[in-house]
């Protein structure tokens, strides 16, 4: 049965295709034909039940209202940056700071040693994407990640994350294997300091056989914690490889939880060199991880405690006729991601799916909404007042002893538009996500117009992360064009 139409790519010459999804067996495939490889049959989602569910929470947003590429829909995906055809603004944007690492991975190619150049944009570069980011209308990207290669090769990183901080970035992220930040604590202070919020920290599993580098990641986990700097565990998830230890890796980041702010779990996308088998033998889908987390953590963490980024965007519609202002929109396409929250507790973990009806908290969130806007601003505190009470309905028991601080967190951030308490919430429960990007197999370009997450080139491009990564548009394509020569020092084959 088709369930709509769109287009992907030919995972042989990557042409652009007509494509269809459609449901097969109880999961959902993506089909196409390419005239000179014939046709293709990809695995999209694993579960059509869940699939379902998600696509119940569509939300297409209005796009950016300065777009710096504008192209004809017939050029779509082969044009990026982001266009007229774009339906989303930034959420995170992505820089690369350098290719050059202080690793030699045999499988990664993504590095100065293997491409045959170094990739590094100049500080004043960096300065001028970060402004592009925050001149975004009608919001300002909010978040910025620096990623690589590996981003503590640069000798100016502090000085890019105080002018990140500058600029107005109210999350400001990096991505990295964590071996400068295993040998130097007082680089761990210095990068908080100069306002780091959050490390993206590459951590596969937990033993020495999914995760040769643990003891590195424990050591710089134990830094962070003597700091505070927050931590999020970024795991590849790869079917037969490590996708037995994510239940593990849960109860690691739950043991840590003084530091580690949560998981993001990243099934594996093929953007290098992959056989058919490999595709079919390793490939993990959203409900392939989740279901793996229930039965790994004992149905603790249920699949459908599950909801997609789009869930947000009742709180945003909120937020949005209380201000006045126009607020940042989760409008990621639904079967982008999924994510839930557990709190820490002396009784285990405790997922806020226990602690409240989801279901009918944004029921009620979306009625406060709708109330603002059909009452006007002289009402607003009192349809506040009036909507808090609705929540009583959705607020479970629990001996967690959690659900008061809960209600104290709605209660201060809606009422009083104080976030500390959102804060306080945040150092004290777990974030479980999953961000599935898409390679030539299950490229779906709905998907890629609907990115919220964005690469910022020197050049001034914005370009959607599948399609940088694995699309049409390669990231090696961006390098090339402002490669630079490589020194003695890149060219050694492993500097550990």
């Amino acid at each position: 049965m088709v369930i709509k139409k769109t287009k992907g790519l030919c995972p042989e010459c990557g042409a652009v295709l007509p494509a269809d999804i459609i449901e097969e067996d109880n999961k959902i495939w993506i089909v196409r034909k390419c005239p000179e490889h014939g046709e293709f049959k990809h695995l999209y989602w694993s579960d059509a039940d869940m699939y379902s569910r998600f696509d119940s929470f569509e939300a297409v947003g209005t796009g950016i209202e300065n777009p710096n590429n504008c192209i004809v829909p017939q050029d779509c995906p082969t044009g990026c940056g982001l266009c007229n055809n774009h339906k989303s603004t930034t959420l995170l944007a992505n820089i690369d700071l350098t290719n050059r690492c202080n690793l030699n991975c045999d499988f990664c190619f993504a590095n100065a040693r293997a491409c045959g150049y170094v990739y590094e944009p100049s500080f004043d570069e960096i300065v001028s994407m970060l402004k592009m980011l925050r001149e975004q209308k009608p919001c300002p990207a909010p978040a910025v990640q620096f990623a690589g290669g590996e981003p503590t090769m640069r000798d100016d990183l502090v000085e890019i994350i105080k002018k990140a901080k500058e600029l107005g970035f109210k999350q400001i992220q990096m991505a990295s294997n964590g071996v400068k930040l295993a040998k130097d604590r007082q680089y761990v202070m210095d990068l908080k300091c100069a306002g780091l919020s959050t490390l993206y920290l590459h951590f596969d599993g937990v033993s020495k056989e999914t995760n040769p580098m643990i003891n590195i990641s424990k050591k710089v986990i134990e830094n962070c914690s003597e700091v505070r700097q927050g931590i999020v565990l970024v795991p590849t998830i790869i079917n037969g490889k490590n996708d037995h230890e994510v239940g593990d890796i849960i109860k690691f980041a739950a043991e840590h939880v003084d530091v580690v702010r949560g998981v993001n779990f990243q099934p594996v996308a093929f953007t290098g060199a992959a056989s058919e088998d490999d595709v079919i033998n390793e490939r993990v889908t959203i409900p392939d991880l989740t279901k793996r987390i229930e039965e790994q953590t004992n149905g603790k963490i249920r699949q459908d405690y599950f909801y997609p980024v789009p869930c947000m965007i009742p709180v945003s519609d909120l937020v949005e006729s209380y201000t006045g202002k126009p607020q940042i929109r989760f409008t990621t396409h639904q079967h982008c991601g999924a994510a839930t929250y557990a709190f820490v507790t002396e009784n285990g973990l405790v997922p806020v799916n226990e602690m409240i009806d989801v279901d009918e908290f944004f029921k009620v969130i979306n009625i406060m909404a709708d109330d603002l806007k059909n009452k006007g601003s002289l009402n607003k505190y009192l349809t506040l007042a009036e909507g808090l009470k609705g929540f009583h309905s959705s607020v479970k028991k629990s001996g967690s002893g959690k659900t008061g601080q809960f209600w104290k967190m709605l209660y201060q951030a809606l009422l009083k538009q104080d976030f500390q308490a959102l804060k306080e919430f945040h150092w004290n429960a777990l974030f479980i996500g999953t961000m599935h990007f898409m390679d030539n197999y299950n490229y779906d370009v709905e998907r890629v117009q609907r990115c919220c997450i964005h690469y910022a080139t020197p050049d001034g491009k914005l370009i959607p992360f599948c399609t940088y990564n694995s699309g049409p548009v390669y990231r090696e394509n961006v390098w090339k064009k402002f490669a630079k020569p490589m020194d003695k020092q890149d060219e050694l084959a492993d500097i550990n």
